[in-house]
């Protein structure tokens, strides 16, 4: 991944790092899912990264919305 990517967020449930991903598209933030978690011991996290320009606008927007 570019190094301009930064991590905002993440969760062990891969429903609820969807669900903030929709979120952000809805406040047209692009935003990238990276599966952390190993499938075999259901170990780890998944991930999601925004553009680091868009980094404050989607913590504001999380919090706003209480993800």
């Amino acid at each position: 991944m570019e190094e301009n990517w930064r991590k905002i967020y993440s969760n062990t449930y891969e429903y609820k790092v969807k669900i903030v991903q929709a979120v952000l598209k809805d406040n047209e933030i692009t935003s990238v899912v990276m599966n952390k978690k190993d499938s075999a011991y259901l170990h780890g996290e998944i991930e999601l990264y925004v553009h680091a320009d868009d980094v404050l606008k989607a913590k504001q927007i999380i919090k706003k919305e209480s993800l």
